[in-house]
């Protein structure tokens, strides 16, 4: 399989806590990815170190067919480069109709001065109904974001970075706060979207990340602890006793 992200020899350290302690692994072109572990273990601050949030002290951070360093580049430029990235809490336009918020998203080459009179065209309004459609939302372009139920506003997002066109996806906890029925539809549009690009989870539920059905890597004090599937990272002793165990 071909790597995608390689992250080799990571080290972050913050006010003398060592927040990301030599972690290196990789994610394939085309795959699903759930990072799982403590809080604190370095999940927030690895996509923050991919997305050039954080600047490592140590290691190398490569993107794409060639082996871009990451760690040269701010984050529009990295953003740029094809990396999208989704927090827990949906950040749309509320005021803004679902259309209007994908209009506002689409990849377009768009200078500070263009955009003032730039205008969709039928195929940028085309690729809205389409981006619409690959996350549920079809029926709902005319509505008011701000309308739109929990699930629906992190379905919007997606879309929104999908408009982008990224190759790979950090979703941060996406199912938290979600309807059961909503869950299992972001269960699917999480699957699909893999097969197209890299998509990594970021998630405490277990139960949502059995049914991703994926490799999972397990964090702990900012290193990998454990790899494989789930059955397999949830029979490993030491994620038992830092992770599992608790509580």
């Amino acid at each position: 399989m071909t790597a995608l992200l390689e992250v080799s020899g990571v080290s972050v350290t913050f006010d003398g806590f060592r927040a990301i302690n030599n972690l290196s692994f990789s994610i394939g072109e085309a795959e699903l990815r759930a990072i799982i572990g403590p809080n604190g273990a370095g999940k927030t601050t690895f996509m923050d170190i991919v997305t050039g949030k954080t600047r490592p002290d140590a290691g190398s951070v490569t993107f794409g067919t060639r082996s871009l360093s990451l760690l040269g580049l701010n984050e529009a430029q990295i953003a740029r480069e094809g990396v999208g990235r989704k927090f827990q809490r949906p950040t749309v336009f509320e005021d803004q109709t679902v259309e209007a918020n994908l209009i506002l998203a689409l990849k377009a080459p768009r200078g500070p001065w263009r955009v003032l009179f730039w205008t969709p065209k039928p195929a940028d309004m085309a690729r809205v109904k389409a981006l619409a459609a690959e996350v549920g939302l079809a029926d709902h372009l005319h509505r008011k974001s701000g309308e739109l139920s929990h699930g629906q506003k992190q379905w919007l997002e997606i879309a929104m970075l999908l408009a982008q066109e990224p190759r790979l996806l950090l979703v941060d906890e996406p199912a938290a706060g979600m309807t059961p029925a909503e869950r299992e539809q972001t269960t699917a549009l999480l699957v699909n979207l893999a097969r197209t690009r890299a998509v990594v989870v970021v998630e405490h539920d277990m139960d949502f990340v059995r049914r991703l059905n994926c490799r999972v890597t397990v964090l702990h004090e900012g290193a990998v602890l454990a790899e494989g599937s789930l059955d397999h990272v949830t029979r490993d002793p030491q994620v038992i006793a830092v992770y599992l165990g608790r509580g």
